[in-house]
């Protein structure tokens, strides 16, 4: 009985040791945390995103919404997507699920340097690579980039798409 009770605490102890670790590793993500909306954004566009710390602050969890207007060339749309960043054995990663069917694994770095945080996916062979980046900009901007590299050429990114947000709300 008495090396059952042993066995519990020390399982609790280390329960709680990693929830710790979970939580800070995520910490140096806290400045993407609030409801953020789209700024400079083209004519006919618009869109809002936000990051929340959820499941007991173990993931943080993007929403986010594009819409477009209909022009002569295209009818009216709208984007949506999600992104749960975790913990899994202490590394950061993230999975990116959109309307458009797109799944995409990317392992994540917090930069120190300028306290951003760079997303980089793995690809299958014969598949593009990604790069999504957020940095803090002047007056509380956040600066978001979504760069693509070709199958066989995987460090060559080229931009894609860029945008810049305010926050709405924490």
């Amino acid at each position: 009985m008495r090396r059952t009770a042993t066995a519990a605490a020390v399982l609790l102890l280390a329960a709680s040791f990693a929830r710790a670790a979970g939580t800070d590793l995520l910490s140096p993500l806290h400045f993407l945390l609030g409801e953020w909306i789209a700024v400079n954004t083209p004519a006919g566009e618009s869109g809002s995103f936000s990051f929340r710390l959820e499941v007991q602050n173990h993931v943080i969890v993007r929403r986010n919404e594009a819409r477009y207007d209909a022009t002569p060339e295209r009818a009216a749309s709208r984007h949506d997507d999600l992104l749960v960043i975790y913990n899994e054995g202490g590394s950061l990663k993230a999975d990116y699920f959109d309307s458009e069917g797109h799944v995409i694994r990317y392992a994540v770095q917090p930069r120190s340097a300028d306290g951003g945080v760079v997303l980089v996916s793995t690809p299958a062979p014969g598949e593009p690579r990604y790069r999504l980046t957020y940095t803090r900009g002047a007056d509380g901007i956040l600066v978001g980039s979504f760069e693509i590299a070709a199958p066989g050429s995987p460090e060559a990114f080229k931009p894609y798409l860029s945008w810049k947000a305010r926050r709405r709300s924490r």
